[in-house]
């Protein structure tokens, strides 16, 4: 064999060696992707449209690293009966005053998630800490969170209102469940 040859080997045996580690890679990132939007359904879709994929895959990686060192723990038959119980008084205020009953529905909310062992933090916060455990119906707290913005502008019907209740019971539901349902 001739030097040259040898060098055409070793460039080839390089290349080859590039091609299986980016084939590697790619297959590695495609299942992970596919992970991410299995388990995050609609929070992955909305992310991902918002800064993009690669992006939203980053960011939930995080909150799924994030998450493992939360203590999250179900509430007891008492806590459970409590909450329910604080849930329906606002659902009965929300007849009569159904300005306070949002503002009431969210504080109670924050609470129960405290609870619950969820670091309790601002509102972006707390729906990414929200989205691993309960994937599917934190797009319930997105759209109450906006529909309370534009109620504190003025903009928001009774109608919007009520829908905000809706999306905040759906995720109350939720986390005081017994356990958490996953994306499927």
């Amino acid at each position: 064999m001739t030097n040259s040859s040898i060098v055409v080997l070793i460039l080839g045996a390089f290349v080859v060696g590039i091609l299986i580690g980016f084939v590697a890679y790619k297959l590695y990132r495609d299942s992970r992707a596919r992970h991410l939007r299995k388990h995050f359904g609609p929070e992955y879709a909305r992310l991902a449209e918002e800064r993009g994929a690669l992006a939203a895959e980053r960011e939930l990686e995080e909150r799924e690293k994030l998450a493992t060192r939360f203590h999250i723990r179900p509430l007891s038959a008492e806590q459970r009966g409590q909450f329910i119980s604080r849930w329906q008084g606002v659902q009965e205020e929300f007849v009569d005053r159904p300005k306070d009953s949002l503002a009431h529905a969210d504080a109670l909310l924050g609470e129960a998630m405290a609870t619950r062992g969820y670091p309790v933090r601002d509102f972006e916060r707390r729906a990414a800490d929200l989205s691993v455990e309960h994937p599917v119906v934190v797009q319930h707290y997105h759209e109450a969170h906006a529909i309370a913005l534009r109620h504190r502008e003025g903009k928001a019907t009774t109608e919007d209102m009520r829908q905000a209740m809706l999306h905040y019971r759906a995720l109350f539901d939720e986390v005081v469940s017994e356990t958490p349902r996953r994306a499927a």
